[in-house]
């Protein structure tokens, strides 16, 4: 799965130790053209998701636990998605849930 997949899920599991349940997006774009309306869809199926239920439906290990959504990227943040990441995180947050971002495997610019 990717954050081009906006109607999906890519990957759920429960961190063995915090006991929480991590959704994650994995977004291997980097930061030019539609990236930012992409991941704004994809954080929103993650959130509707969450929200409506369908997570212990589709994952019932989940009850009883805290979520995280990680987004993992493949690029560093420029300071359009910086700001964009710190907004979603506020929104996420607000819904009552945690998110952080994160490069997987470090940048992939730093690997040049």
């Amino acid at each position: 799965m990717s954050v081009e997949q906006h109607s999906s899920i890519d990957a759920i599991g429960i961190d063995r130790a915090s006991g929480k349940v991590h959704l994650t997006v994995s977004d291997h774009l980097p930061w030019d053209g539609e990236h930012l309306v992409v991941l704004q869809a994809k954080l929103n199926t993650y959130l509707a998701f969450l929200e409506s239920g369908e997570v212990y439906v589709s994952y019932p290990n989940a009850k009883g636990r805290d979520f995280v959504i990680d987004v993992l990227v493949r690029y560093r943040p420029d300071a359009a998605a910086l700001e964009f990441l710190v907004k979603a995180q506020c929104a996420v947050e607000g819904a009552g849930f945690a998110f952080r971002f994160r490069p997987l495997d470090g940048y992939a610019e730093d690997a040049a």
